[in-house]
């Protein structure tokens, strides 16, 4: 087994060591984060730091990058407080992952990736049309890192929409079976396969299988 110590990871080229640094973490979710300034201007951005944050409230964070970076996105949700993840499926992929391009904040993404917005008239966010798996979120609170001028940036689940045969009788939604894609690194995308769900763990006890 290779070993790496700190010194040598950051003795490499800045693109090796960043691929190599995003892939160690693993696989995780990967989604469109859709935004609007007060004019209505939309924004489409591509996140892959989306994290559960809580269920009650329901509470769900991403890291949103320095403001110099990545300034739309966080901007728009400080003015208008609202925005919505989207969830990415195979048919549109090489759209979404477009998205992470850095466009000027007078164009919109999704006009210029070729995605639709669709609205719901209690929020001013666009989501995404295509997307199967899809929640809007007001915001809570931005926490500056101070480490490496990043923001955590925490909303709460106002509205969910997705198909009805998605959610099992027990509330768990099978993003298998709506072909949500995750990613690993900064440019490559997964489709999942199903190992298993176990029943709730106690000590002592053996855990079941329940799929």
């Amino acid at each position: 087994m290779a070993t790496f110590s700190n010194s040598l990871i950051q003795s490499w080229e800045r693109f090796y060591r960043a691929n190599f640094i995003n892939s160690l973490t693993g696989f995780k979710s990967v989604s469109l984060v859709g935004t609007a300034d007060k004019t209505g201007q939309t924004n489409l951005g591509l996140f892959s730091s989306i994290v559960h944050i809580g269920s009650d409230p329901a509470l769900v964070g991403y890291i949103n990058r320095p403001r110099n970076a990545a300034p739309h996105t966080l901007a728009n949700i400080e003015s208008t407080g609202v925005y919505t993840i989207n969830h990415i499926h195979p048919s549109y992929l090489e759209k979404a992952h477009q998205a992470s391009a850095k466009y000027p904040a007078e164009v919109s993404e999704f006009d210029e990736i070729g995605l639709t917005t669709e609205f719901e008239k209690t929020i001013t966010a666009p989501f995404v049309k295509e997307s199967r798996v899809k929640y809007a979120l007001s915001l809570q609170e931005i926490i500056p890192i101070p480490l490496n001028e990043t923001y955590l940036v925490i909303g709460k689940i106002e509205m969910v929409k997705l198909e009805d045969n998605y959610v099992s009788p027990d509330g768990f939604i099978d993003l298998h079976r709506a072909d949500t894609i995750c990613s690993n690194g900064i440019d490559s995308y997964y489709l999942t396969q199903p190992v298993g769900r176990f029943q709730y763990a106690r000590p002592g006890i053996k855990p079941l299988r329940i799929d």
